[in-house]
């Protein structure tokens, strides 16, 4: 037979694109956020030294010519009996059942106690579509010795590749940890346009930006205590945007820290939330703002399940 004959019959056919959804995984305040931030180029997740900063699975989108990685961003998981607590567990639980893969962030510079124990544990079953990234390798208090240790006891014969050293801040090795996701990432059709980098509604990104302003200024004092409510959008015309929005606290003691001395904290409050609105939107954002007491609402279904809707 000639060995020429019928090569048309096999013509390979170059590879579908790829497609991930990706969940992010690790403890309160680990990097998360501030990853998916970075390999997205763009403000999509809330900042802050305050731990569980991220209530909803938050979406950012990184396309690059290997294919499209849509990212979840999961509430740090804690160890709490709160009913707030145990409604952002389960969200985290079933996004890691649904997804492609899961990158599992792991602070290099904090000892890996019980909550830590918890999270590895929860992700164990899903060893196989697991990237590992040890963060903060930029600290001078990172420990990754002690984090690999860690890695080697709860996840045996993992793949050293898919073991990264990652600053996500300072942006080192972050696209080594994209290329180990795509490796994951089926061939699919992507989920959207090249031209996303997130699906949140305007509705919730200025809310969280509200959210976020207020975190980072309040710090200790209210910070878990908050929640924003937006009373109503109006669209003035094609470059401004009208924002009627509520800072929602349990307690009336908690209003007067919110307003501030003279209204000063409100009012920064709002100003700095305006003025991250203009880097992200094309259009001018203006936000009327006030505190308002919904007392104890962090134990009232209502509230949670509309702000945990994603």
């Amino acid at each position: 037979m000639d060995n020429n004959e019928n090569t048309d019959d096999y013509t390979i056919e170059p590879a579908g694109p790829k497609t991930a959804l990706v969940s992010i995984i690790g403890r309160p305040s680990a990097g998360k956020s501030t990853f998916l931030n970075t390999a997205s180029g763009e403000k999509i997740s809330i900042v802050s030294s305050v731990p569980q900063t991220t209530r909803n699975a938050i979406k950012g989108i990184v396309n690059t010519s290997l294919g499209q990685l849509v990212f979840v961003d999961t509430p740090g998981l804690h160890l709490s009996e709160k009913k707030l607590n145990l409604k952002l567990t389960k969200i985290a639980a079933d996004q890691i059942k649904e997804s492609d893969a899961i990158l599992y962030v792991l602070d290099s510079t904090r000892e890996h106690g019980e909550e830590e124990e918890l999270i590895a544990d929860m992700a164990l079953p899903f060893a196989d579509k697991i990237v590992i990234a040890v963060n903060k390798i930029e600290d001078p208090r990172a420990d990754v010795k002690s984090s690999r240790a860690f890695i080697e006891r709860k996840f045996p014969d993992f793949p050293k590749d898919r073991i990264i050293e990652m600053s996500a801040k300072e942006d080192r090795n972050v696209n080594d940890v994209l290329r180990a996701l795509y490796d994951l990432a089926p061939e699919a059709p992507h989920l959207y346009p090249e031209e996303f980098y997130t699906d949140q509604e305007v509705e919730f990104r200025i809310s969280e930006i509200i959210r976020g302003e207020a975190m980072n200024r309040l710090k200790n004092e209210v910070p878990h205590a908050i929640y924003v409510n937006i009373e109503n959008l109006k669209m003035v015309n094609e470059n401004l945007l009208k924002v009627f929005a509520e800072i929602c606290v349990e307690r009336e003691s908690q209003k007067g820290i919110v307003i501030g001395k003279g209204a000063s904290m409100i009012k920064t409050i709002r100003t700095e939330a305006e003025k991250t609105c203009r880097e992200i939107f094309p259009y001018n954002v203006k936000i009327d703002l006030q505190v308002k007491v919904d007392k104890n609402w962090r134990q009232k279904d209502f509230v949670l399940n509309k702000l945990l809707t994603n």
